[in-house]
């Protein structure tokens, strides 16, 4: 029933939101519809979203990207919830298990902060950087382009990279796989081409139903000279 409650209160949330940009753009049509249909699993609306702010965003002065990562954050751990795709090619590259924070819940992720120290996960539209090897091996560095939502990514180190605790037998134990400290961390099985094919500069877009985040977001609503102050800013300071 709980579930019931929570799938009904999800589809009620991204009825109640449209992105605009995609609404009103014929262009993107067959983009969103064969993207759609090599990942029938991504909620159609969760990927409209991603699409129209990483097009809000090439269209106001960021780069385009050859590949886009989705992660469905209403989704629990125990569910390959990361989607990553090949925007030239138009097909589904890989659907993976990803971690979310500790201080974010259990199966479920239901908080999320930009704050140092929160040990959470963050929502919103980010662009990937370079790799490197630290603590956990082979990582990615990312950057968060929403002030206020996602733009401490780099300065919090939430990067992606492997993990032990990122394994289907953690659900059988625990009913949910390992939780970060706030990384979309994925199974050191995989994590070398989650990264290889996130690197350099691609999109990645992490999804939750955040009212607040819908309403104010200037990518999700696509804001241009917001958008393009932002990455004016962000350019200056790189």
């Amino acid at each position: 029933m709980t579930r019931l409650i929570r799938s009904l209160w999800l589809a009620a949330s991204l009825a109640a939101f449209s992105s605009p940009l995609l609404a009103s753009s014929p262009s993107a049509a067959p983009l969103i519809d064969s993207l759609a249909k090599a990942a029938p699993t991504l909620n159609h609306e969760v990927l409209r979203h991603a699409l129209a702010a990483m097009q809000c965003a090439v269209n106001n002065g960021s780069a385009p990207a050859d590949r886009l990562a989705v992660i469905d954050f209403s989704l629990p751990s125990s569910e390959r919830r990361l989607w990553v795709f090949d925007l030239k090619r138009k097909t589904l590259l890989l659907r993976e298990l990803v971690a979310h924070g500790q201080g974010s819940g259990e199966n479920f992720a239901t908080s999320f902060s930009n704050r140092e120290g929160s040990h959470q996960s963050s929502i919103g539209l980010f662009r990937t950087s370079e790799t490197y090897h630290g603590q956990h091996g082979y990582s990615l560095r990312m950057d968060g382009l929403e002030p206020g939502i996602n733009d401490r990514a780099r300065e919090r180190a939430i990067v992606i990279h492997p993990a032990d605790y990122v394994d289907p037998a953690w659900v059988k134990r625990h009913g949910r796989i390992g939780r970060s400290h706030g990384c979309p961390a994925v199974r050191p099985e995989v994590a070398r081409m989650v990264i290889d094919n996130l690197k350099g500069g691609q999109f990645m877009f992490s999804w939750y139903p955040d009212r607040k985040w819908m309403q104010s977001s200037a990518y999700l609503n696509c804001k241009p000279q917001r958008v393009a102050a932002i990455l004016a800013s962000r350019d200056s300071d790189s």
